[in-house]
């Protein structure tokens, strides 16, 4: 018994191992969620074949950022990687507003994303478009 639970947990140790190197390989692959605005971004800078749910239209992408509950995003239409930031350009999904920002890896688990020009991103709430900050803080979520 004791053998059993030891090789379970060791085997736990490896497979958290593993999973954590992962992302510390592919750190912007994932989904980032900000619960003080309750937006999230589902992005992978890499293979860039994010589908965005109820706007496939658009095809795969680096990613998007979208709010809960809510079909209006922000689409990602170009990522570039250099260290531990991405320098992103954005546009909203009716293409009436873009802008630009730099996605920062704070650590393993936290991001910073720093609108550096553009229009501010605007995201629904009870129905009308409300501006989020100019910087926004992002934990990653399995």
């Amino acid at each position: 018994m004791r053998r059993l639970l030891r090789c379970t947990v060791l085997s736990f140790f490896l497979f958290s191992l593993f999973f954590s190197s992962v992302a510390a390989q592919e750190p912007f692959k994932g989904y980032l969620y900000n619960s003080e605005h309750s937006v999230y971004m589902r992005i992978n800078f890499y293979e860039q074949d994010v589908v965005i749910p109820w706007q496939e239209l658009f095809g795969p992408l680096p990613g998007f950022l979208a709010k809960d509950g809510n079909s209006y995003c922000w689409i990602v239409t170009s990522a570039t990687i250099s260290g531990n930031q991405a320098q992103l350009e954005m546009v909203n999904d009716y293409g009436s507003e873009d802008l630009t920002a730099t996605l920062t890896q704070e650590n393993d688990s936290i991001f910073t994303l720093q609108q550096t020009s553009g229009s501010p991103i605007k995201v629904a709430v009870n129905g009308k478009l409300q501006k989020v900050p100019r910087t926004l803080t992002f934990k990653r979520r399995q």
